[in-house]
């Protein structure tokens, strides 16, 4: 029996409306407090949002704000500083760990981008990750992946131990689920000014998430078919880094009056959008995991993802993949589900069954195993 830890999670991604680590970030914290009444748990945050979201809630969490919100000060210096003030039994953060910690240390690292594709990242931010993550990949007392294809690879770019590898999935938010109120929604549509069908596609706005390419695809279509009412392009997500090449792909592309720009949309109104949709189209080429086609499929959305990294392990069988290099491959994926009302059907029967092996009580639960482990191996 292991006796109550303290454990210390570095949560300051909630509040940056920086989809995957953020939606990491919350609904780990909010399934361990589900779970857990036993430990104890202090959640270092650097947003007011965050202090907001989480201060007062479970009585065994307590919130500590640490500034400023630069990691290149925050995480070697105030935090450090924090944890040698007050001692943890182990300390779980996301990417990159204070350099000499007092405590054992888990890092979740999501993928390894900024390694194999370093042009779809900022300069900076790429040394940055490069420098910061592989240290902290090093010197951790165990690793979490999103995926067995990120863990397979962070064992094979860093040298790690297999054993000190494990690979837990994440899942849809558990209020996820069909929305069938039709003034919902409509709500939605005239949030966003979508008018009639549309295809759907969420994330962050940066290079690997393959926009460019999707919106070569749907002007193809129309070139294709010209004088058929075609569905509308939905693009959902903050204009991350690196976006300019999406916006001038829109801009060049013919069709931008059929292209909507959401910018970021609150996690309550996502639903419903995925709801609405024809179909959900994901075409990126390098996931950690892919949280948006697991939403999707949750809210009853036919998928098309791109056929690399973690996708296929996730979508499996219940969603089209194709080639993300491919606008050919993309525009065809999307032809089928727009004239195919029963593919639809049956890739929304599919995906429903498929999101359901999902579970962030699961998630959860394994994640405390690995602390318990962690402090047991160092105690």
């Amino acid at each position: 029996m292991v006796p109550p830890l303290r454990i210390a999670i570095d949560a300051h991604s909630v509040g940056t409306q920086l989809a995957g680590n953020e939606t990491y970030a919350v609904n780990l914290i909010e399934s361990l407090a589900a779970i857990d009444s036993v430990n104890t748990y202090t959640l270092y945050v650097t947003r007011r949002e965050a202090v907001d979201r989480f201060r007062g809630r479970w009585p065994n969490f307590s919130v500590v704000r640490t500034l400023p919100h630069s990691p290149l000060v925050r995480i070697p210096l105030t935090l450090s500083a924090e944890l040698r003030r007050n001692p943890v039994d182990v300390l779980h953060v996301q990417f990159t760990a204070p350099p000499l910690a007092p405590c054992p240390v888990v890092v979740s690292i999501h993928d390894l981008s900024f390694e194999h594709l370093p042009e779809t990242f900022k300069r900076r931010s790429r040394m940055q990750l490069r420098l910061t993550v592989r240290r902290s990949a090093r010197n951790a007392t165990h690793i979490l992946a999103l995926s067995e294809s990120v863990r397979r690879d962070i064992i094979a770019t860093y040298k790690i131990d297999p054993e000190l590898v494990t690979a837990i999935p994440l899942a849809a938010p558990e209020h996820f689920g069909p929305v069938t109120n039709e003034k919902e929604l409509q709500r939605v549509r005239h949030t966003y000014a979508i008018t009639g069908d549309y295809i759907l596609s969420v994330g962050s706005i940066q290079p690997r998430k393959n926009l460019k390419r999707l919106v070569g695809a749907y002007a193809r279509l129309h070139a294709e078919r010209p004088g058929v009412k075609l569905p509308s392009l939905v693009l959902v997500g903050k204009r991350a880094w690196l976006y300019g090449e999406t916006l001038r792909a829109i801009e060049q592309s013919g069709v931008g009056d059929k292209i909507v720009l959401t910018d970021y949309v609150t996690e309550e109104d996502l639903p419903a959008l995925y709801s609405g949709a024809v179909c959900f189209v994901y075409p990126s080429y390098f996931e950690g995991f892919g949280l948006p086609p697991l939403e999707a499929m949750k809210c009853g959305a036919p998928v098309i993802v791109g056929n690399r990294t973690s996708l296929p392990e996730v979508v499996s069988d219940a969603g089209l993949l194709v080639d993300p290099f491919d606008e050919g491959d993309i525009a065809a994926a999307l032809t089928r589900l727009i004239d195919n009302p029963d593919l639809r059907e049956d890739l929304r029967v599919k995906g429903l069954k498929r999101a359901a092996n999902f579970n962030w009580y699961d998630t959860a639960r394994r994640t405390l195993k690995v602390y318990e482990q962690v402090a047991v191996r160092n105690g």
